[in-house]
């Protein structure tokens, strides 16, 4: 079990350093859900389930689809940004 905990720790900070590190927005938030996955399965290891799901549900979830949704629109305005520069 010792084990397992050890290499969930290490993807942890693994995922903290790339997401800090990665150019790519899309993948910056892709890194940050699986942040959030491994963090939901360490309090479930800790035999806390109510933050668990809630670190499964907020993190993962929410948090990581109004990312998604920020990174369309943002996209969308570069996009009407660079018609009306070719005008």
């Amino acid at each position: 079990m010792i084990v397992f905990e050890s290499i969930l720790l290490t993807f942890m900070i693994i995922c903290a350093i790339s997401v800090s590190t990665t150019k790519n927005l899309m993948s910056s938030v892709i890194i940050y859900m699986s942040y959030s996955l491994i963090a939901s399965v360490i309090w479930l290891l800790l035999r806390s389930p109510d933050l668990a799901i809630t670190e499964a549900a907020v993190g993962a979830g929410v948090t990581s689809t109004l990312m998604f949704l920020t990174l369309k629109n943002v996209n969308k305005l570069k996009e009407e940004g660079e018609e009306e520069d070719d005008e």
